[in-house]
This record gives structure tokens, sequence and C-alpha cells, in this order.
């Protein structure tokens, strides 16, 4: 097994057993058994908890910020919104585990720099597209961007985790409709 391919065992190991019990009760013997690999293994590749956590996020938001950037299309700015909306929910669909690590564990101080990678990377695509709406004409020139980018960002996040707990059957297109629904109504 190549060394990507034990990351990446590790990586899911761990983003599935922290959102089923949280950072602070999951240990890294927990994380090795799960992943199946030896526990010094994990040490061996990141040093410690905190180092894997700390990559992990790093890993996950770099894939969510590739993903939001993939989905940035449509002709007009509020079209790429709404594109952004879908790929986000289908982001979260196929990655559940971490849309519930963000939710609970990513906020605390200790982790203020992947906040920081997460403002920059992933909602500064939101911010980008409310810019471009902006400057368009699309939406009302008064609008806090950067503030609409993280309200954007979090309703997603939490209807995504709420779909996902409580609504599984309910189709992604009937959940990302409402989404567009309340923005479009909101921030022209």
């Amino acid at each position: 097994m190549s060394r990507n391919d034990t990351r990446q065992r590790v990586f899911s190991a761990a983003v599935e057993l922290i959102a089923e019990q949280g950072y602070a009760s999951t240990t890294v013997e927990a994380i090795a058994e799960r992943a199946g690999v030896a526990k010094g293994t994990v040490f061996y590749n990141f040093r410690s908890k905190e180092g894997l956590f700390g990559a992990l996020l790093d890993h996950s938001i770099g894939k969510l910020a590739g993903a939001l950037r993939a989905a940035d299309t449509g002709e007009t700015a509020l079209e790429a919104l709404d594109s952004l909306v879908l790929g986000q929910l289908v982001f979260f669909e196929e990655h559940g585990p971490f849309a519930r690590v963000l939710l609970a564990e990513m906020w605390r101080t200790a982790w203020k720099e992947a906040v920081a990678r997460l403002r920059e990377q992933a909602l500064g695509v939101y911010a980008d597209v409310l810019r471009r709406a902006v400057a368009n004409g699309e939406i009302r020139d008064d609008l806090d961007v950067d503030t609409a980018a993280t309200a954007v960002f979090g309703m997603v996040l939490t209807v995504s985790i709420e779909r996902k707990a409580l609504y599984p059957d309910r189709p992604l297109e009937v959940t990302h409709r409402t989404l567009v629904d309340l923005l479009h109504g909101r921030i022209r």
C-alpha cells in the first residue's frame, strides 16, 4: 500500500470516528484500528492526533473548495450561485461525516488556521460569485458579500446534515430548489 493510500484510509477512519463520537473522544488507537493500520503508522504519518486532524482538515477543505470551484458554472452569476449550492449539497451527500465534523468540531479556537483556509478557499468561491452578481446588477449592491457567503455556506451545511439525518429519502433536487428559492427571494 502506498503512503497516499495509507493516508486516505486514515483520513477516512478519522473523519468517520470524529463525526460519530467527537474529536475529544476519538483516540489514535481507534483510528488506526478502523483504518486497518498500526498505531505507529498514524504517528509516523501525522506525528500526533492534532497533526492528523489538521492534515484531515487541510485535505478535506481542499476537496470541498475544488468541488465548489468545479460547480461555479452558469451563464449568470445567480445561475452560478445556484450551481454552487447544488455542488455543496452533492459534496456533503458524498462526504457526510466531514459535514458533521465541520459543524461540530472545526470552530474551536485551536483550529483558527483551518477556519481561515475554509473562509479563503471554500467560502471565497461563494463570495466571488456574489461579487460578480453585484457587479452585474443581478443582486442588490448593498449586500455584504462576505457575510452572505458565510450565511449561504452555513445554511447549505446545516440543511445537508439535517436532510441526511432526518429526511434521507427527500430528493436532493427538492432540497436544492427550496434553498435556491430562499436565496433568490432575499438577495435580489
